[in-house]
């Protein structure tokens, strides 16, 4: 298992934030999205056989929970996706938890500061 630093792009008043080569196990370092009061989320990649992510979120920085989309549904994803945010949390993580050896996916998130 690694923990994946994002490369983090910033303009004007929105940030895009992508986490790359997320294996199975990985996890991403958290983005402190504390000031984003809108952000969407974006999968691709192989998922390979069982292959599922969770996006999670935390406002402690400790304890993480997998966030939803404004339907109320679990952000836990087994295929390419694209989805928005619920939660306007502190700290943002994706979470690969399960896949095979061939898993190798992207995560995207964009934010926007409500200003």
């Amino acid at each position: 298992m690694a923990t994946r630093t994002p490369t983090v792009s910033y303009s004007l008043n929105r940030a895009t934030v992508v986490w790359t080569g997320l294996l199975n196990g990985d996890d991403g370092a958290a983005f402190e999205g504390f000031d984003w009061a809108d952000a969407s989320v974006q999968i691709t990649g192989t998922f390979g056989v069982g292959g599922s992510i969770n996006m999670t979120g935390s406002n402690d920085g400790t304890n993480y929970v997998v966030l939803t989309d404004p339907q109320g549904n679990a952000l836990t994803k087994t295929a390419a996706a694209v989805e928005q945010i619920s939660e306007g949390v502190k700290s943002f993580k994706p979470a690969v938890t399960a896949g095979d050896g061939t898993t190798s996916l992207t995560v995207t998130m964009y934010a926007r500061r409500n200003r």
